[in-house]
């Protein structure tokens, strides 16, 4: 038996799958497919194990995803696509078959069609698509505190604000009625807080006030809102029974790391909260890509990322798998990247030292193989090929193979503004989720009883105003009544005096005579 028969055999036993699978492409060896029935399949049952897709620009990641995405999606398998360049939109439309797609299918032994797929364009900004919001509510005290980057105090602080409007019933559905909060227990209602709750560090106020701003020049405001998102439409089939590709257009976000990651943790905890226990379901309920990895992490707090590596541990007992798309696998924190059962690695350039010193530590984190000196081949894979190793139906790792990746079966290609704008016309989610709700809530109903309270006050004020000035007007008739006696009584004397001396002047003079 030749090298390349048992090279081949090794990749059919290693990649044979008894249950439903999904066929990435065909194996190759010392650079050249093998044909043949050597192909890389993946199991549907293993697909929730999570996984990475890695390789310098320009190496093929994109249509890498896009082949996966095609694959689930024919398979009534949903997927949520993080697209922060604005590469998938054309996965909505049919690709051209070409030449050179026909040479490279006819090499793997695969057949070749053309297909599109259900597409939602969604957004989490100001971009045209189907919003995505989530109310502050919804993220409860914990999750805000750690979005936040808060200590312990000042989270302390966070879930008394959480608690004083869950006792006072004032729905916190915004950043604005969470700023409202925060401002009435520093100020208006710092007496009733202290009453209820104990003291509050005015520091710890301005903290976190200082937090949310930052949050909000990020662009938070939007995504903060009604209405909610409902996780279940991102798991919607068509009449088809292709599961629909949702692709969140995040184009305009990528100097903003701090949202991107405050969205991504959200959805995954609200998604974990959601959805119930799967057990061995044999498929997955939904694939989640997030391409350009690395934004969660760069500016994520150790409490984020720890709160990240803990949902992808548990959440695939719900039936999810997250993927991660990077240029380098160091980019993952080590506690995510142990839970990848699927590993895809485009090529890697070693230009510089520090370069070959990455490319080797890479190759440590793929299986030893008897058939690639790993930390070669990754340099001198081409476009659209990749080293490959998954998990097989029993959860053993899969031997490595250098994979010729098959073509998408959609545009490679990004959709017109205009095809942007009419698909998202005729989508009837959005019809759902972009009317402006802004109910009241918080904000509106504190400044009410602000308000309130101001006219109280102003009504007492008045009232003692006009009781001080009652009592001013009786003091002085008071004091002016004894004056105006005395003078009557003098005037009365002196009346009499006169009187009498007239008098007696006339007796006078009668007696002389």
């Amino acid at each position: 038996m030749s090298k390349a028969e048992e090279f081949s055999n090794h990749i059919i036993n290693g990649y044979a799958c008894k249950g439903d699978f999904i066929t990435l492409g065909g194996a190759m060896l010392d650079g050249v497919p093998v044909g043949g029935e050597a192909h890389v399949n993946i199991a549907l049952k293993t697909l929730n194990r999570h996984g990475l897709i890695a390789g310098a620009t320009g190496t093929g990641k994109t249509k890498t995803i896009q082949v996966l995405s095609e694959q689930l999606s024919q398979n009534g398998i949903p997927v949520l696509m993080m697209d922060i360049k604005g590469d998938f939109s054309g996965i909505a439309m049919p690709g051209i078959e070409q030449s050179f797609i026909t040479e490279r299918h006819a090499k793997i032994n695969l057949g070749y069609e053309n297909k599109s797929f259900p597409v939602e364009l969604m957004t989490i900004s100001k971009q045209n698509g189907v919003r995505l919001r989530a109310t502050v509510s919804e993220f409860g005290p914990v999750l805000f505190s750690r979005i936040l980057d808060l200590n312990d105090t000042q989270g302390g602080v966070v879930a008394v604000i959480f608690k004083y409007c869950d006792d006072h019933h004032l729905p916190l559905l915004d950043l604005k009625d969470f700023k409202k909060v925060l401002q009435y227990i520093t100020e208006e209602g710092k007496a009733e807080i202290e009453k209820e709750y104990g003291r509050i560090s005015t520091s710890s106020t301005g903290s976190i006030l200082r937090k949310i701003i930052e949050l909000e020049q990020q662009g938070a405001d939007v995504f903060f809102g009604e209405l909610s998102f409902d996780i279940n439409d991102l798991m919607r089939i068509d009449q088809n029974g292709n599961g629909y590709v949702n692709i969140i257009r995040l184009t305009d976000i990528q100097d903003k790391p701090k949202l991107f990651s405050t969205f991504m943790l959200s959805l995954l905890a609200e998604i974990y909260s959601t959805m119930p226990e799967q057990g061995d379901a044999g498929r997955p309920e939904l694939v989640i890509f997030i391409d350009e990895a690395h934004l969660i992490f760069d500016q994520a707090s150790k409490a984020l990322q720890d709160q990240i590596e803990t949902i992808v541990k548990l959440i695939r007992s719900k039936g999810i798998g997250i993927y991660f798309i990077t240029q380098n696998p160091q980019d993952i924190p080590a506690g995510v990247l142990s839970q990848l059962g699927l590993k895809i690695q485009h090529a890697l350039r070693a230009f510089t030292a520090n370069d070959r010193k990455a490319i080797k530590m890479t190759a440590e984190n793929y299986p030893l193989s008897d058939y690639y000196k790993t930390d070669e081949v990754i340099t001198q894979l081409g476009i659209g090929e990749a080293f490959v190793t998954a998990l097989n139906e029993k959860g053993i790792p899969t031997p490595l193979v250098a994979t010729m990746l098959r073509a998408p079966m959609s545009r490679m290609d990004v959709l017109t503004q205009q095809e942007i704008d009419s698909h998202i016309a005729s989508s009837k989610l959005a019809k759902k989720y972009n009317e402006v709700i802004d109910r009241e809530s918080a904000y509106e109903l504190l400044n009410k009883k602000i308000a309130s309270a101001e006219e109280q006050a102003a009504k007492q004020a008045e009232e003692v105003a006009k009781q001080k000035e009652a009592q001013k007007t009786t003091t002085t008739t008071t004091r002016k009544a004894p004056e105006s006696q005395t003078t009557k009584a003098v005037v009365k004397v002196l009346t009499s005096a006169t009187f009498i001396r007239g008098a007696l002047g006339i007796l006078s003079k009668m007696f002389k005579k």
